[in-house]
């Protein structure tokens, strides 16, 4: 019988370590796509409020509402300054997250290689172990048949020498 595979807890941990390294990497890979969208928004509507100042510009407009407009403006442009660190963060962090996901599919193909050379291995035992039985039975069975023809030979030797007794 085989003997089970004694890393099989660890197997089963790398596997949930993927797992849970995919998972992980989902979520980043939202994260990174929801502050990419953010940010596009806001250069968008950074871009729609520059050309909204400028046509009110060229039609003119009070020294206030100016002011107002590229207070606003200045304030979308932090903004934006803002959500590109956030992007750049949620960039670094899927990449960290990439870097883990590799180590733990790393770690459970090791882990598997390991646990099919463990099953090959049992399976060459087993093999071995059913080849020395059946070449014990086979011995066995040439040592029974040998006897019997030992026993048929004397047998018949004898059956020869009472019939050559008896012809005399």
């Amino acid at each position: 019988m085989a003997k089970p595979f004694s890393l099989q807890p660890l197997v089963h941990l790398a596997k949930k370590q993927n797992d849970a390294a995919i998972k992980n990497l989902g979520h980043l890979n939202q994260q990174q796509k929801s502050a990419q969208d953010k940010l596009v928004m806001l250069q968008q509507f950074r871009r729609d409020y520059q050309l909204k100042l400028q046509e009110l510009s060229q039609k003119g407009m009070s020294p206030v509402d100016l002011r107002n407009f590229q207070d606003f403006i200045y304030r979308l442009d932090k903004a934006i300054e803002q959500q590109q660190s956030t992007v750049n963060l949620s960039n670094y962090s899927v990449s960290v997250g990439q870097g883990e996901l590799k180590e733990a599919k790393r770690k459970m193909q090791s882990f598997d290689t390991l646990a099919l050379r463990h099953i090959e291995a049992e399976r060459k035992l087993e093999a071995k172990a059913e080849q020395k039985t059946q070449d014990e039975y086979a011995g066995r069975f040439a040592a029974m048949k040998l006897n019997e023809r030992t026993l048929l030979e004397k047998e018949l030797e004898e059956r020869e020498h009472l019939l050559g007794a008896s012809h005399e």
